[in-house]
């Protein structure tokens, strides 16, 4: 019979309490899986008023593409939320600054788009802390929304959010506008199929974390999707109008 030693009881513990620390900081990400989400989870999920449709985009500024959606809503007459890159930001400053003055509303998308399930609660406190001084400082507003990449939220995340005063918020529809195979025509149809009123659309400004020039897939589609919501009797706007009952502060 081999003999247990000291070094690999402790060691076995170790690893324990290691599997137990990461299966407590992953469990919130079951809200990545969308029907569960929509159906148990409607304030993360982002479902408002039935009236409403909030629209957002994600992974911005971009002073190449971000312009070419300011001047569509602008013509449109829409407002919209759009969780903003630190990093991103901090390249144009003033393009967020022309979005915040449009009357758009700016949420955070982190400092940088790295998964947070993977990164300790130090650091997630740091990215989530980091990027919201950034758009406070920028555009003298502070953000009280918050979207995590890849919609993958952690234990560390909500509790660092709390912390902060952020509310995270994800989405019951999107286009799948970031890869390289994507169209006008494919946007459109996987962001309508899932579309329902009370929803809340995503959708990217940007290609820093996509296939180049995908932005023009989601751009392209756009005024489709807003004909849509037109014809159905929905309003189009911000997450601060949407009526979402976990963001009472934001009506």
């Amino acid at each position: 019979m081999t003999a247990v030693t000291p070094h690999r009881t402790v060691f076995t513990a170790a690893a324990a309490a290691a599997a137990a620390a990461l299966a407590v900081q992953a469990v919130p990400a079951v809200s990545t899986l969308g029907p569960l989400r929509n159906r148990w989870m409607p304030g993360l999920a982002g479902v408002g008023r039935p009236g409403h449709v909030a629209l957002t985009f994600d992974d911005g500024p971009d002073p190449i593409s971000t312009p070419r959606f300011l001047e569509l809503l602008e013509k449109r007459g829409i407002r919209a939320t759009f969780f903003m890159l630190g990093s991103m930001l901090t390249l144009v400053p003033e393009l967020a600054r022309e979005i915040s003055a449009a009357g758009h509303e700016i949420g955070i998308h982190g400092w940088a788009h790295r998964p947070l399930l993977l990164r300790s609660p130090r650091a997630t406190y740091h990215d989530l802390a980091r990027a919201r001084d950034a758009v406070a400082e920028t555009t003298g507003t502070v953000p009280r929304l918050f979207r995590p990449p890849y919609g993958v939220m952690s234990t560390a995340a909500h509790l660092s959010a709390r912390r902060l005063g952020l509310t995270p918020v994800l989405w019951t529809s999107w286009g799948e506008d970031w890869t390289s195979r994507a169209t006008p025509v494919s946007v459109y149809g996987t962001v309508t199929r899932d579309l329902r009123g009370g929803g809340t659309v995503l959708l990217h400004d940007s290609d820093c974390t996509s296939a180049p020039a995908a932005w023009q897939s989601a751009l392209g589609a756009l005024p489709g999707i807003l004909d849509l919501c037109e014809q159905r009797g929905w309003e189009v706007g911000p997450l601060r109008d949407h009526g979402v009952p976990a963001l009472p502060s934001l009506a």
